[in-house]
């Protein structure tokens, strides 16, 4: 959908953590799978079960075959990151379970409720993400495209080669592919807490001159998750007031 923005990584996570109900797994594989590949809602709604499962294991690469991408004219592969394979391997689960052990390698990836041959339709898809948008309280304009716009943009912000981006999307041009690109969301959003009015701002020369409060603030800045490490140090402070006592 045109003008729809990427996701941040915050966001990502944010937005993972919303699905529920009957079908909460196949609609966060959904989700992932996509922010993960850039796979088209109408490629990732293709996918069968034996594309991304093979040697009982998930892909490490995923082919999008031509007769499925837009315009039927090449084929892609893509590899499929951590994220990803964990979808993947998150989904058989559910659907063994639901099928006692059982899978139809020919089954449809994302089934509709009417059966492995019939995926969820392109509608069903942009409400089950829309609902999460909404319940993540994200704003700005986000829909089902906002998956492939958010890999395309991670994808260069992590390489800053439009040429590979072009490739991984299946561009003809890189002409579509820089219409994909905009600003960097987390860029700009490090980059507007930079120019805070009452930002203090403390050069360290090496971890030590930084206080605990400071390191965590600084790792929840940057989007990173603290509650292991600040239950840990809670942790800490109970048994060095044990010992001492």
């Amino acid at each position: 959908m045109k003008g729809c923005r990427p996701l941040t990584t915050q966001e990502i996570k944010q937005v993972s953590k919303q699905f529920s109900g009957e079908y909460e797994v196949r609609n966060r594989a959904m989700f992932m799978l996509g922010v993960s590949t850039g796979g088209r809602i109408s490629e990732l709604l293709a996918l069968k079960v034996e594309d991304v499962w093979q040697n009982g294991r998930p892909v490490s690469d995923l082919l999008f075959e031509k007769n499925i991408v837009k315009g039927k004219e090449v084929s892609r592969m893509i590899p499929v990151n951590a994220n990803g394979r964990q979808a993947i391997r998150e989904l058989i689960h559910f659907y063994r379970k639901e099928n006692n052990s059982k899978l139809n390698p020919k089954q449809l990836l994302f089934k509709s409720r009417e059966g492995d041959n019939k995926a969820i339709s392109r509608t069903q898809a942009h409400r089950v993400l829309k609902e999460a948008f909404m319940k993540a309280g994200l704003n700005g304009k986000v829909a089902t495209h906002t998956l492939r716009k958010t890999y395309a943009q991670r994808l260069y912000d992590a390489t800053g080669d439009i040429y590979l981006v072009k490739e991984a999307l299946g561009h003809k041009s890189v002409d579509t592919t820089q219409q994909y690109l905009g600003i960097s969301y987390s860029k700009f959003q490090k980059a507007s807490e930079n120019i805070e009015l009452n930002r203090s701002v403390k050069t360290l020369h090496s971890l030590d001159e930084a206080s605990v409060e400071e390191l965590v603030i600084e790792l929840q800045k940057r989007g990173l998750n603290t509650e292991d490490l600040i239950e840990q140090l809670r942790q800490d402070k109970v048994i060095l007031f044990s010992r001492a006592g």
